[in-house]
């Protein structure tokens, strides 16, 4: 029995904080997975910049809105999950995902959740569960799947090593320089083709 766990941002939609960074013009929020492996000082980090900044959830939903998947990613996550089951695993927030997750036909996503004042304000995030990716996979194990696993940032890496077959999809070049063992893809198709041969 296998499961294909994938990551969201970057692999099937654009990352949501750089789309909100260019909507807002506040650069630092550019800053991903990409560039920080601790998820938890990225988040914390980025409610500060919010906070100094005045702006809440509503702004961020009003920029998700805006974004689109990728193109090719909802006819590839079509064709993949006629094939074998799959699951989205992510770091972002149920509130950010509903929008996207639409318009890619309701994937099955597993994300954490946001802390949200009456106002509108993002006063934390609550995390599923710790080192979430690599947890989900191995709690997948546990049950009997076999699990194939792709993502583009450092925090896919746990999720990406544990699984019987793991790729990089349109990762930075750091990330494939320090992890050459990992075969690192560009476009759907190929990471399509690379999945059916370890299916």
């Amino acid at each position: 029995m296998n499961i294909v766990c994938l990551d969201l941002e970057g692999v099937l939609v654009p990352e949501i904080w750089i789309a909100f960074a260019e909507a807002s013009g506040i650069p630092e929020l550019r800053r991903t997975t990409r560039d920080e492996p601790d998820y938890d000082k990225l988040m914390r980090w980025r409610l500060g910049i919010l906070k100094e900044h005045g702006l809440g959830l509503k702004e961020i939903q009003d920029t998700i809105a805006t974004i689109d998947p990728m193109p090719g990613a909802k006819e590839f996550l079509d064709e993949l999950r006629s094939m074998t089951q799959v699951i989205i695993i992510s770091d972002t927030f149920t509130q950010f995902a509903s929008p996207l997750m639409k318009k890619l036909g309701w994937p099955t996503i597993f994300c954490n959740s946001l802390e949200v004042a009456d106002n509108g304000e993002i006063t934390g995030f609550k995390m599923r569960i710790e080192n979430s990716k690599l947890t989900t996979v191995k709690a997948l194990q546990s049950i009997g799947y076999e699990t194939i696993a792709s993502g583009d940032s450092f925090n896919d890496l746990g999720m990406i090593q544990a699984s019987k077959a793991g790729f990089l999809f349109r990762s930075t070049e750091q990330i494939k320089k320090d992890y050459p063992q990992y075969p690192a893809f560009e476009t759907y198709d190929e990471l399509m083709d690379a999945i059916k041969k370890a299916l």
